[in-house]
């Protein structure tokens, strides 16, 4: 045996600050081994062959105990502290011990026993303590034995997979619920109370499935293959086990190491931590591409990491999860299921081993750090590591991540226009600048009073005070105040913060008389319009209620794609595949502005209103357009037929290296720089009109085209938290729904619950922030849960595919509007 402390040097590529190796210790290791354990204070591994070691942290001192005649193929540690209880399993016999009472039996003289509780059960390759150690599973061949863990019992027998078991777990929020894992490629969920079988998979992978965890918080089982494939379920009772999401580890690591080395190559080369992902990525010619095998999923305590330091991290309750592999070790965002970190062991020369056969981790952190467990695949040697979290996490963020609040982006402007900005250019002469309260800054000049005098005699100051500003009309009968009150009422309207997510069919309407697809949809500000854009030319005006048209606007001759109401609801401007734009007056049916095919060449899509109504955003092609307008909707009698309105072009912004735009977004109820724009190259693209050029590029937005950017525009929950103003949520065909931070440019959540084949095809976020719907080509609607990302409810099949869901601004109520080919209808719930 040897022991060995850290021999990091700052000439080496080892950095002490991230990992270091505590000890090694040479031991002949058992052929079939398994698994190892790691608790809070202590390490087990087995030694030459039949006797097992249990490495104290704290003191770094040995217990050795003997018991088995074969080989130790599997270890795990008791849930509890004290006492504190180590099973070891072999071929012959599975034996519990209790640490306390052997370490006393040492310094007494005596050789410590353990309790044995199985024998000649067969190769043993998992074994795990009930949360109440009471029971221990030991997956042994084929089957699952469930032993007592006081004395040799065995409470059942659990048989049904086709091939060894590799793994099991306990779910603690249901009695008597063990999840197993195999090498027959499927799970089982099994009450081995009764020894019945209460779920079984299908195949989910063409290799082994290795590792298994249960995640209690979000009540999701992740399992592990063979081939670096990750898969994760959802276990909550009326989901029936569906497939949340899939993930590629290698995919992942390649991405994060794409996305270090390139913001590490716009820092400069010095300042780079990562030459390691370039070098990986550039792989030599005549190299053999290894597998990325499983070996342990546990639990991470990320952000209890990084108390002490500034808010590098959303505030948004997240999951994480270490993956140790026999190249490395990898950290798992379970909210986006997306790379954090990733440790290398072949990147730090001062490490003794270099491919792991397996592994094991401390589930929690000592002063931010963990001790990794692993043994070499090729000699006998067992390594003792130490795992800096938050200088791991640092080093490889610190490249990319914005630094200080000073360079981070805010939708909310922080600062007022620039001299040479196309927001100054294209304001009215007669138009002030927004002042600094209006951008949401605060004052630095205090209140001071106009007149500094006590008395002006010819000003009236000498005369008392009117304490009554007007005599309100107090002859009213009692039906015509009950009137006045009810009016009021149905004004003021507030959405109610606490009400649970619309689930209940309400009714259905019939847009048009003949099948129209409904292309868009937009509530007015104050939620008592609805505007839609129709296939047949037209966009229709209905009121809260939906029970009459309020208004059709007629004039385009294509379909209307892209509909928007002013700030003040006195206007609406829609576009339309004629490659034209119109602006009308709510009570016109006339346009008050229109913009032809000579201001276009290609069609014109997700036309709005920006700056406060000062500007019109539209995209046509690979650009964005900024114009100025002045609506006027007076008639000369001379010339009724001339447009007296004006609208000119203040600037084109191209979006880089995309061949189309396929979403824009914009905040038009308060003076905001910032556009976000999304492309055909699956890339988005942030712009700031006050600087007047583009500011950051967020590569590989979704695996396809981002079908649609949300941004939060003044909801409830915006007022009670205004830092929710900077999330935005991106859907793409068949990669779900994604909630980012633009201040960090990072993907802080992901929604996941429509099947892999089906597309979200419309998203709206619920005006108290709580609630996400969207609709699917799966002729279903589905809604989220914000800040959990808990799939909730899955609403009623309808006859075709939702196309568009909104939510009221100021009722408890979605709108879901679907259309198909044959039954153009909207409902509501």
């Amino acid at each position: 045996m040897e022991s060995a402390e850290a021999r990091c040097s700052a000439g080496g590529s080892c950095d002490p600050d991230v990992v270091c190796e505590k000890h090694l210790f040479k031991a002949k290791l058992p052929e079939p081994l398994a698994q190892l354990a790691c608790s809070h204070h202590h390490c087990a591994f087995p030694v030459n062959g039949n006797e097992l070691c249990v490495w104290n942290t704290a003191t770094a001192q040995s217990l050795f105990l003997s018991g088995h005649h074969y080989s130790i193929s599997a270890l795990s540690f008791g849930s509890n502290i004290n006492p504190s209880l180590v099973c070891s399993a072999s071929h012959e016999r599975v034996i519990v011990w209790n640490l306390d009472e052997c370490i006393q039996k040492v310094q007494e003289g005596f050789t410590p026993r353990g309790i044995v509780i199985g024998t000649l059960l067969g190769m043993v390759l998992h074994v795990r303590f009930s949360p109440d150690d009471q029971q221990v599973a030991v997956c042994a061949g084929n089957r699952i034995y469930m032993l007592s863990a006081k004395n040799e019992a065995i409470i059942a027998k659990l048989d049904g997979h086709l091939a060894p078991v590799t793994a099991a777990e306990f779910c603690t929020w249901e009695k008597s619920m063990l999840i197993s894992v195999s090498e027959d490629r499927t799970f089982k969920v099994w009450d081995y109370s009764t020894s019945q079988l209460m779920y079984q998979s299908g195949i989910i992978t063409a290799f082994p499935l290795l590792s298994l965890l249960v995640d209690e918080e979000n009540k999701q089982l992740i399992t592990g293959c063979a081939e670096g494939q990750l898969w994760i379920f959802s276990l909550i009772s009326d989901h029936n086990y569906r497939c949340v999401t899939h993930i590629n580890l290698k995919k992942e690591q390649e991405k994060f190491c794409n996305k270090v080395w390139k913001s590490g190559k716009e820092i400069g080369e010095g300042q780079n931590n990562s030459k390691v992902c370039k070098t990986d990525n550039m792989r030599p010619e005549g190299s053999v591409e290894t597998s990325l095998p499983i070996l342990l999923i546990e639990h991470c305590d990320f952000l209890v990491s990084f108390h002490n330091e500034e808010n590098m991290y959303s505030a948004l309750n997240t999951s994480y999860f270490w993956i140790g592999t026999s190249t490395g070790l990898l950290i798992i965002n379970l909210a986006n299921f997306e790379l954090e970190a990733f440790l290398s062991y072949k990147d730090y020369s001062d490490l003794s081993i270099r491919f792991a056969r397996s592994c094991a981790l401390t589930k929690k952190t000592v002063n931010g750090k963990v001790l990794c467990l692993i043994t070499s695949m090729f000699e006998d040697r067992i390594a003792v590591l130490e795992v800096n979290l938050a200088a791991l996490v640092r080093t490889q963020h610190n490249v990319f991540l914005p630094c200080g609040n000073e360079n981070s982006l805010s939708v909310i402007a922080r600062c007022s226009l620039l001299t040479n900005s196309p927001l100054r250019k294209g304001l009215k002469k007669n138009r002030q600048e927004p002042s600094s309260k209006a951008l949401g800054l605060k004052s630095t000049v205090k209140d001071k009073p106009l007149v500094f005098h006590n008395k002006i005699k010819s000003s009236g100051y000498t005369a008392a005070p009117r304490m009554t500003m007007f005599s309100p009309n107090t002859n009213l009968k009692k039906k015509e105040v009950s009137k006045w009150k009810t009016s009021c009422k149905c004004k003021i309207k507030e959405y109610p913060l606490d009400r649970d997510p619309p689930i209940k069919y309400e009714k259905e309407i019939s847009v048009t008389c003949k099948p129209t697809p409904i292309f868009c949809v937009q509530y007015s500000g104050d939620g008592e319009m609805l505007a839609c854009g129709l296939a047949d030319k037209t966009v229709l005006v209905f009121n809260s209620s939906l029970t009459d048209t309020y208004n059709v606007f007629s004039g385009h001759d294509g379909a209307v794609n892209s509909v928007g109401w002013s700030h003040n609801k006195k206007w609406l401007v829609s576009s339309s595949e004629d490659r034209t734009l119109r602006v009308w007056s709510v009570c016109n049916k006339e346009p008050a502005l229109v913009m032809g095919k000579e201001n276009f060449d290609k069609t014109v899509r997700f036309a709005q209103f920006y700056f406060l109504d000062t500007f019109i955003l539209l995209c046509c092609g690979a650009e964005f357009h900024l114009l100025n307008f002045h609506p006027d909707t007076t008639k000369d009698d001379l010339k009724r037929y001339k447009q007296r309105s004006v609208c000119k072009l203040v600037q084109k912004f191209p979006m880089a290296s995309t061949m189309e735009i396929t979403s824009l977004s914009a905040v038009n109820d308060f003076y905001s720089y910032i556009i976000l724009t999304a492309g055909s190259n699956r890339a988005l693209e942030v712009f700031d009109l006050n600087a007047g050029c583009s500011t950051a590029v967020i590569p590989e937005v979704h695996t396809r085209s981002v079908h649609q950017i949300y941004q939060n525009k003044g909801s409830s929950f915006s007022t009670q938290q205004p830092e929710a103003y900077n999330l935005f949520i991106t859907t793409a065909a068949g990669d779900g729904i994604k909630l980012w931070d633009i201040r960090t440019l990072r993907c802080e959540r992901r929604f996941e619950g429509h099947s892999s084949r089906c597309y979200p095809c419309g998203i709206a976020v619920s005006p108290c922030g709580r609630f996400i719907a969207t609709g699917s080509d799966d002729k279903y609607a589905y809604i989220y849960e914000m800040r959990s990302s808990t799939f909730l409810h899955k609403l009623g099949r309808h006859t075709e595919s939702v196309s568009n869901v909104t939510f009221s601004p100021s009722t408890p109520r979605v709108s879901n509007f679907f259309f198909s080919s044959e039954t153009k209808t909207c409902k509501i719930l």
